[in-house]
């Protein structure tokens, strides 16, 4: 495929490895999360990439001869668009690619707060159908302490906006992200956000730190405690326990975590809830990742 002149870094979910991603921003519109350090070089302070310049890139890839069917709208924020700039996107796509099948985004809960179901239903015509949310909790405590600028409800509304609309989600929780003292409230809440939301697609990936922990320490005064392994897999039962999902594709794969666990909610929480027990309760009994295999 044609390579584009992207502003590196770029990052994309694991499930668009396919896909051509598309920068339509730049940087993240917030960036003030403790726990994110994806956004924070000088050259992805937050802008929009132009509509001509989108189009060009289109049209390049285009020319290549190469087939695409998914494109995944980057940075990680290109919900902030306006509804009518997005319109403009798609239109834009579906002059240079006519064939494409799906369209995808990270998504803010934010990005939704002036969009409505209607608008949200006419992009999904569109193809724009998918959308990545990274809630990382669902509660308001530990959202205040990383800065997240969303809460439960915030949370829950974009849920409720997107399955109003007829697209779907794919929801992000980031285990330990409450450390020692907050794990269990933490997990509780998040996993009663995802019942209120009923996202298509959920997934748990584990907090890091690989630039240290001294903004994430700054938000929690100095008393945030990493969870130890154990600590992740109890705080996975709580989790787990606590969620009530009618069909939704979970995933506990990701580099991140040491236990990997795929399953279909509420359809087979009992067996992956043997699974960590089992974890939990008799170590070495089940297959875990090990250290040096961890990484984002």
């Amino acid at each position: 495929m044609i390579q584009l002149p992207y502003i590196e870094p770029v990052f994309r979910p694991p499930s668009e490895a396919r896909s051509l991603i598309l920068q339509v921003t730049n940087g993240c519109s917030w960036n003030k999360c403790t726990f994110c350090e994806m956004y924070t070089q000088p050259q992805k302070s937050f802008r929009l990439r132009p509509l001509d310049e989108i189009g060009n890139h289109l049209a390049a890839v285009a020319g290549s001869g190469t087939p695409v069917r998914r494109i995944f709208l980057a940075d990680g924020d290109a919900m902030t668009l306006s509804f009518r700039r997005l319109k403009e996107i798609m239109e834009v796509i579906h002059h240079h690619l006519p064939d494409i099948q799906r369209v995808s985004s990270y998504c803010l809960p934010r990005n939704l707060k002036n969009k409505s179901v209607n608008d949200l239903a006419a992009l999904r015509k569109m193809g724009l159908d998918l959308f990545y949310v990274g809630c990382e909790s669902g509660d308001d405590l530990v959202l205040d302490r990383v800065n997240k600028g969303e809460t439960f409800e915030s949370s829950a509304e974009a849920l409720r906006k997107i399955k109003k609309a007829g697209s779907r989600s794919s929801v992000m929780i980031l285990n330990g992200m409450g450390g020692q003292k907050y794990s269990e409230q933490h997990a509780k809440n998040s996993a009663l956000l995802m019942n209120e939301g009923q996202p298509d697609y959920l997934a748990t990936l584990v907090v890091s730190f690989p630039m240290g922990t001294q903004r994430y320490q700054e938000g929690f005064g100095g008393e945030f405690e990493p969870l130890n392994q154990q600590g992740l897999f109890q705080e996975m039962v709580w989790l787990l326990e606590t969620l009530d999902l009618e069909n939704t594709i979970f995933r506990s794969d990701h580099a991140s975590n040491y236990l990997v666990l795929k399953g279909v909610l509420n359809r087979d929480r009992e067996r992956l809830l043997d699974t960590v027990r089992q974890a939990l309760e008799q170590p070495g009994s089940v297959p875990l990742r090990p250290e040096w295999m961890r990484g984002l």
